[in-house]
């Protein structure tokens, strides 16, 4: 992984629906200690209507500068990442698979940022938070992020390179070659939502693993070298990490 390449992204889309022309533009450099990316986390490829009736924010430009270790280290301790982004895009938009919302019987949507012990999950059957065709949405800043795998990220690469984990470790997508480990539970929720576990929570899911499958962290071996995948099931993108969080991503 110790290469010295420089890649630079840039290119105007229309967005669904909207009239506004985002310009998305990421810059990669690496060395013999970093891979750095730049961007305005706007993406190189079409998106979805924003707001929309799950998502009340507007995509707008940002400024995202992180570093990662050229050469990142395993260590024996996963760091398990329920906030924030978990890595970046070749193209220069975050990798966010979790979500900051828990089931809420007292709030009026059902849901809220109370911690009640079961967390929303973004990708689950009733795409409440609005995701797009390309399984992304924005937040409040209006950064458009990820959730789920990255379709028109995916339609503009050539190799499985997908992007950079917070702790350096390359994320790929190889589509069904990488299986994740993670599976639904069996029967029904014993308290808080009830009903039976069908994926609306994170906590529906539990890591079972098995002979060919991703370790709990969505990460195996590929061409010798440890690195992470984005899956079509949950977890999608690793949720948690072997090796030493970045600062720009903690």
């Amino acid at each position: 992984m110790n290469k010295s390449f420089l890649i630079a992204i840039t290119a105007s889309i229309s967005l669904a629906g909207s009239s506004t022309l985002a310009a998305g533009n990421a810059t990669i450099s690496s060395g013999a200690s970093q891979i750095c990316i730049q961007s305005n986390g706007l993406p190189e490829h079409q998106t979805g209507s924003f707001p929309n009736s799950g998502n009340p924010h507007s995509m707008s430009a940002q400024n995202i500068s992180v570093c990662v270790p050229a050469n990142p280290v395993k260590t024996g301790q996963a760091t398990q990442i329920d906030r924030g982004a978990i890595g970046i895009g070749i193209n220069g938009v975050m990798f966010r698979p979790e979500a900051a919302d828990y089931w809420d019987p007292n709030s009026q949507r059902g849901f809220s940022r109370r911690d009640t012990g079961w967390r929303l999950e973004p990708m689950g059957p009733r795409n409440v938070f609005g995701l797009d065709m390309n399984n992304a949405h924005v937040d409040r800043r209006g950064l458009y992020h990820y959730h789920g795998k990255p379709t028109g990220l995916l339609a503009n690469t050539d190799g499985s390179l997908v992007g950079y984990a917070a702790d350096g470790f390359e994320i790929h997508y190889l589509s069904g070659a990488a299986q994740s480990g993670w599976q639904l539970k069996a029967g029904t929720r014993p308290s808080g939502p009830g009903g039976t576990y069908d994926g609306t929570y994170v906590q529906d899911y539990e890591y079972v693993g098995g002979r060919g499958m991703l370790d709990e962290c969505n990460g195996a071996l590929l061409n010798g070298e440890y690195v992470y995948f984005v899956t079509d099931t949950f977890p999608f993108y690793p949720r948690c990490l072997w090796g030493d969080v970045a600062d720009g991503f903690r």
